[in-house]
């Protein structure tokens, strides 16, 4: 009899435990997703700025000074929102509102870079487009364990340069006809992601040397 309740209570014990679990990572998967809601929710407001700022360097003069400081603030913004989609996306499963979501990025980041191209030229700044054109949907391992290498040394070079830099990273294979229209216009395929873009003239398939990238940023 003993060994009975032993082993009832054990059983009951297990139960509890396997539910708690379950629970405790249920709420973990919830918080992480709606980590990357509150993230995706503020691209709507983002994307209609950057429309407005790209209407007013067509209908207006700015001042090229404060063109620069908010678009090197919205740089670092996008750029570590990015990283931060890239932590919580890794820890779940990719689903298509996710990649709807992912696109709007892609869209913000596209209008961003579009942008940084018009200030260059209207304004003679010397700063460089950094695209990071890469592979979001399905890659391979080699390309995980490019993409992750590239990463770290785009991230670390734009730490080092700051202001030199406008690091812009783009998924390349979400299908969004304005990307791709730009993709042509540089010379890059979607079977060569990852590439880097520097200043719309250097596309960079292959890296074997940290100083390949620098030799093109002074």
């Amino acid at each position: 009899m003993n060994q009975k309740y032993t082993f009832l209570w054990a059983l009951i014990l297990t139960l509890i435990v396997f539910n708690i679990g379950i629970f405790l990572g249920y709420q973990l998967e919830k918080s992480r997703i709606n980590k990357i809601n509150e993230l995706y929710a503020e691209t709507d407001l983002y994307l209609l700025d950057q429309r407005i700022q790209a209407d007013a360097f067509d209908a207006v003069t700015l001042n090229c000074d404060s063109a620069l400081e908010e678009n090197l603030k919205f740089a670092d913004k996008i750029y570590e929102d990015a990283r931060k989609i890239q932590k919580y996306e890794s820890a779940n499963q990719i689903t298509a509102p996710i990649i709807t979501e992912h696109k709007k990025y892609d869209l913000l980041r596209t209008l961003f870079w579009i942008n940084s191209i018009k200030i260059k030229q209207k304004c003679s700044f010397n700063y460089h487009n950094v695209v990071y054109l890469y592979k979001y949907n399905t890659p391979t391992l080699d390309q995980v364990a490019k993409q992750r290498t590239w990463s770290n040394l785009l991230f670390e070079l734009k730490q080092e340069k700051a202001e030199k830099i406008m690091l812009i990273p783009i998924a390349g294979d979400n299908e969004l006809p304005s990307v791709s229209l730009l993709m042509d216009k540089y010379g890059i395929k979607e079977e060569e992601l990852p590439v880097i873009l520097i200043d719309e003239r250097t596309k960079i398939t292959e890296i074997t040397d940290r100083s390949e990238i620098e030799s093109y940023l002074k």
